[in-house]
């Protein structure tokens, strides 16, 4: 059973020699460099609906193939 995402959740990850931040909330997700403020961000639901894999139709993995 998974655990209900009810609070913020950061994590540092490191691409290419540079750390970022990855802050997961109810809201959506956020990527920043580590030290700074600003970063991109994106809601679940724009996160949601720019993907087209997921029910895209036969072989898109989603339906439990």
């Amino acid at each position: 059973m998974a655990t209900k995402l009810d609070k913020t959740i950061k994590r540092e990850i490191e691409m290419d020699g540079q750390a970022y931040m990855v802050t997961i909330s109810p809201d959506g997700v956020k990527l920043t460099q580590k030290g700074f403020r600003k970063g991109r961000e994106m809601s679940w639901r724009a996160l949601w609906a720019s993907g087209s894999e997921e029910g895209a139709g036969a072989g898109a993995g989603g339906n439990g193939q």
